[in-house]
């Protein structure tokens, strides 16, 4: 029975902590944003394809072209 006057304390104190270290972690932008990194190597860089010169030009739709 005197073990849970240890343990309570403990418990309370481990818990503050972590509350401590997470509302630090949300102001430091430690979970900013996650995805969007990972999915940026996935779309195309627009720099690379309008800056090659010599590769033939996109057009947007039909009829935007002059004659």
């Amino acid at each position: 029975m005197n073990i849970i006057y240890v343990l309570i304390p403990l418990s309370v104190i481990l818990m503050v902590l972590a509350l401590v270290f997470f509302f630090w972690a949300v102001r430091n932008d430690q979970f900013d944003d996650l995805d969007t990194p990972a999915l940026d190597i996935l779309d195309e860089d627009e720099d690379q394809v309008s800056g090659d010169k010599n590769a033939p030009q996109r057009h947007g739709g039909h009829g935007d072209e002059k004659e």
